[in-house]
């Protein structure tokens, strides 16, 4: 296994770390980056302070009507504070981040916080007072709040976790979302919460939810197998260009079911990277939609912990 790492990019932007000890000069223009406001607990005084002061700092020395993209880092002990103070300052800082259109809260890596360690809150508070928002995303299911929310413009939206709770999962699912495009789940392993089951997806595999979605995610769950067996009859896949199944337990048995189930050969791309599959079953994965110009990533190949089949397979990110 391996832990979730920090983003590279991050609304169509590099991702970029703010310090405020960084030359002013030297710092890239406001609506250039994706901009990660981060503190570290256990540095030395300098890199100790609140986030509250760092995020000041940020606001003050970066043009803040013109920033585009923002990520929550590191904003104390995450396994101890929940994201309720950098959420509130963001949203009160909302009549200065006039230009905001992507948020991501809790861009935590391993070493930082272990994925089920992050201690979240209600994250739809941002949706409402940024309603010009297109991308958002949230890393951790602990205490992770989010009620049946609307949004007119959101086009992108991330969920991950170790373990996602259902009542997130029905949350996302009774939301009012008519310009999603993107939907990323991680569903997670129920030894941390995950506790959703295929049947809490129907809504979302019915196709009658989010009408202009293009790309669906169903990930890192060690339900991968069942996931895709709903998948491949589901209505919402004729319309996706898009299918992430990845991060998984996915073995044989749901790559079979994908094959066998409604036709996969108008996807752009059919993403199983991280699975369990043999290499027979790989060979015909692929020469049953690689000819019709279906990019399919088979990488990371796995065996289970121990040989011990099914009950030794595991998911990408869990604890």
């Amino acid at each position: 296994m391996y832990g979730a790492q920090h983003l590279h990019e991050f609304g169509g932007l590099p991702a970029v770390d703010f310090q405020h000890t960084t030359d002013a000069g030297s710092r890239p223009a406001a609506d250039a980056v994706a901009w990660r406001v981060s503190v570290d607990p256990y540095g030395d005084d300098e890199e100790s302070r609140p986030w509250e002061d760092e995020f000041a700092d940020f606001l003050s020395m970066v043009d803040p009507a013109g920033v585009r993209a923002l990520i929550i880092g590191q904003w104390g002990e995450a396994y101890e504070e929940n994201s309720s103070v950098p959420i509130s300052l963001v949203i009160a800082a909302a009549d200065r981040l006039t230009s905001l259109e992507a948020v991501f809260v809790g861009d935590l890596e391993s070493e930082q916080a272990e994925i089920t360690w992050i201690e979240q809150s209600d994250v739809t508070a941002l949706l409402t007072a940024y309603p010009a928002l297109t991308e958002f995303g949230v890393r951790g299911g602990t205490d992770l709040v989010f009620p049946p929310t609307g949004h007119e413009h959101l086009r992108s939206l991330t969920v991950q976790a170790g373990g996602l709770p259902v009542e997130v999962v029905r949350g996302v699912l009774d939301s009012e979302l008519p310009a999603l495009e993107r939907l990323d789940l991680w569903l997670g392993v129920s030894a941390y919460d995950g506790n959703t089951e295929v049947t809490d997806l129907a809504p979302l595999l019915s196709g009658t939810r989010f009408p202009r979605l293009r790309h669906l995610g169903l990930r890192n769950s060690e339900l991968q197998n069942e996931i895709a067996a709903a998948v491949a009859s589901a209505p919402v896949v004729a319309r996706l260009a898009t299918l992430d199944l990845s991060n998984g337990t996915l073995g044989d048995e749901g790559a079979a079911a994908l094959l066998e189930g409604q036709p996969l050969t108008h996807l752009d791309e059919l993403d199983l990277h991280h699975h369990f599959l043999t290499e027979a079953m790989e060979r015909r994965v692929r020469s049953a939609l690689e000819p019709h110009g279906v990019r399919v990533d088979l990488s990371e190949r796995n065996e289970p912990w121990g040989g011990r089949g099914v009950e030794g397979r595991y998911t990408a990110v869990s604890e």
